[in-house]
């Protein structure tokens, strides 16, 4: 008895031997794959398993017991990064859990962020290295044109959001995507909006959600600032909007508004005009536009800020004059 199991043993020996050169065999040998080269997406949140039946279902011929088994015993399977990978003929399994591991994506990333005007948006675009710049050199009215797009201001018409896009694709395709995305939302959103509102299309909302973007400096006052501007609106009283003004005035802004800037008038000028700006005057964030479209139910008619980013909301010009008196020593909107 104590022969058998000595022999046993030995047999486990050799087996364990031969499987463990199989596997590492394996994991050294090119996976065939649909394509030459294929960019593969590997989703945010997911298992070992989840990423190895997302290779597996992408094209690439692998075993993804094996490739979870692999990643496990190497003590890799939880370094797993998402992103969008460009995978090559010829790649190993044990390659792919390398490059699976390491982060080494093939998008790059773009940043758009809420309250942008889209001159700073082309800048941001323009410095992005990764991007093929086809851009350069238009004119606004000329990248809406490329983009097939009839609006007569490209303003707040691009959602604010993080893109991954392959390396070395076009800017006006990341423009596309990201109208696409605002016209996705903005749809959403004005669908679910509340009766009653004092603007009467989707775009003069987004118009709204674009002043209320740049004029709220705490998220919690969001709604609030909805509601002064929706109030306003309902009673034909300007909207005395300082982030107008200087939009208004564009690159020539030297960040310092005047007296005689309130004064001044022009279509987005909202002390010496009522109602909305033509325009969008940045990129409102999905905060912004459902503050704009379901703003708190208040009767405040004006807000000056404390100084911390938050906002002092009065209901009377008499209560108003106080708080400016006491948070903004006599600069109020």
């Amino acid at each position: 008895m104590l022969r058998l199991f000595s022999r046993l043993f030995w047999w486990g020996i050799v087996c364990a031997i031969v499987v463990a050169g199989l596997a590492v065999w394996y994991a050294l040998q090119p996976l065939s794959q649909r394509a030459t080269v294929l960019d593969v997406e590997v989703a945010r949140g997911g298992t070992m398993r989840d990423v190895a039946r997302q290779i597996s279902q992408q094209g690439i011929d692998v075993s993804p017991t094996f490739l979870v088994w692999a990643a496990r015993l190497s003590g890799r399977a939880n370094r797993m990064q998402a992103g969008n990978y460009r995978i090559e003929q010829g790649i190993t399994p044990w390659g792919l859990i390398m490059l699976l591991s390491s982060g080494s994506t093939s998008y790059a990333q773009v940043a758009f962020i809420e309250g942008w005007n889209f001159r700073q948006l082309r800048a941001a675009l323009d410095a992005m290295p990764d991007l093929n710049h086809d851009t350069l050199g238009l004119s606004d009215a000329d990248v809406l044109a490329k983009l097939g797009m009839q609006d007569a201001s490209p303003e707040g018409l691009f959602f604010p959001d993080t893109y991954f896009v392959s390396r070395g694709v076009s800017d006006l395709e990341v423009l596309r995507r990201a109208h696409e995305q605002l016209q996705k939302v903005l749809d959403r959103e004005w669908a679910q909006r509340s009766p009653g509102l004092p603007v009467n299309t989707a775009y003069e909302g987004l118009t709204l959600a674009s002043v209320i973007e740049k004029e709220t400096g705490t998220a919690a006052d969001r709604d609030k600032v909805a509601s002064v501007f929706v109030n306003r609106l309902r009673i034909g009283m300007p909207l005395q909007s300082d982030p107008t003004v200087i939009y208004g005035i564009g690159v020539n802004f030297d960040g310092n508004l005047r007296r005689r800037d309130l004064q001044a008038d022009n279509p987005y000028n909202s002390y010496t005009r009522r109602g909305l700006p033509p325009t969008p005057i940045a990129m409102p964030g999905l905060a912004a536009m459902r503050a704009a479209f379901n703003p708190a139910r208040t009767d405040f008619l004006y807000f000056v800020s404390r100084g911390d980013g938050s906002s002092q909301f009065s209901r009377s010009l008499e209560e108003h004059n106080r708080a400016v008196a006491r948070y903004q020593k006599g600069k109020g909107r």
